[in-house]
């Protein structure tokens, strides 16, 4: 089983208090032997829509020494469990959780940002302290 995130529970907690229900934790993706783990799965019913949107979820924090090395791997990493998903389960929609605090420092960076475009992740910020998600942005 793969190690828990720093903020797990926080974003846990989060998507929660935001509507959401935890449906696998971890969500396993299996494709062909191979088995990888994205930290969370999480359904929500939309009510306008009467439709379920379902998601999967994989949380970062950029606490090593280099965040430019812990954003090229979880660019890979995103990658293949999106490729996975889209094989499997392709009504569930990959996001990158990070917190506000790295969002507003590193993830604001224009070259950053070209590459998050460029690559199109899903990310959703949240505050760990308040356990609350502060914005989507697809």
């Amino acid at each position: 089983m793969p190690q828990y995130d720093l903020y797990h529970n926080e974003v846990k907690n989060a998507l929660s208090k935001d509507g959401w229900t935890i449906t696998n934790d971890p969500y396993t993706l299996e494709y062909k032997g191979l088995r990888l783990y994205a930290d969370l799965g999480a359904e929500k019913l939309l009510a306008a829509e009467r439709a379920e949107q379902k998601i999967a979820v994989e949380i970062k924090v950029f606490n090593s020494s280099s965040q430019v090395t812990e954003l090229q791997k979880t660019i890979g990493q995103y990658n293949m469990y999106r490729s996975i998903l889209r094989r499997v389960n392709p009504d569930r929609k990959l996001y990158l959780a990070i917190p506000q605090e790295v969002y507003q420092d590193f993830f604001q960076q224009p070259a950053i940002q070209d590459i998050v475009s460029d690559q199109t992740i899903n990310l959703f910020i949240f505050d760990p302290d308040k356990e609350v998600i502060i914005q989507w942005l697809n």
